[in-house]
């Protein structure tokens, strides 16, 4: 198919592709692989060291600790994002940043930051879940579909 499209394009823009293909910078994948992988896990472990904290000295359970856990780790990315600490950790990391719950955060800050010029209501109030409102939507059906899965499964299948 690829080939088909070349025959349809001009000498020129055939010389242009081959062009931009040798220029074009190579992205080490397996290297940004490994980072994303190194850091996402050492955000999810300071996750697990926050959440062990709040067992231990405040007396939650492990069903209850996860609550604070996700409120301490999205206030600390706010507080990164705000001094743009968090930008460099995801220029560096890549998805190994943006997966984990402070991704949700930094996401909602950035946006949020990005339009104060324009005013708290129609800046911020209204901007600052556009890049965020799809995560929420997609993240509540499909919890949705995962708990009506598990309930059928409970009722007819015996489980």
């Amino acid at each position: 198919m690829a080939d088909k499209k070349k025959k349809n394009l001009t000498p020129e823009a055939q010389q242009y592709q081959s062009y931009q293909k040798k220029r074009e910078v190579k992205r080490p994948i397996f290297k940004n692989c490994i980072k994303a992988f190194f850091v996402g896990g050492t955000i999810c472990l300071i996750g697990q060291a926050i959440s062990t904290f709040y067992i231990y000295y405040f007396d939650f359970t492990e069903q209850t600790a996860g609550n604070p856990t996700v409120a301490t780790l999205i206030f600390i990315t706010m507080f990164l994002t705000g001094f743009g600490v968090y930008d460099r950790i995801g220029q560096f990391a890549g998805a190994g940043s943006a997966v984990p719950v402070t991704g949700f955060g930094n996401a909602v800050v950035a946006s949020a930051i990005e339009h104060r010029t324009e005013g708290f209501v129609l800046g911020v109030g209204s901007n600052m879940l556009k890049l965020a409102g799809p995560v929420i939507v997609y993240g509540v059906f499909s919890a949705f579909v995962v708990a009506l899965i598990k309930t059928i499964l409970i009722k007819w299948g015996g489980l």
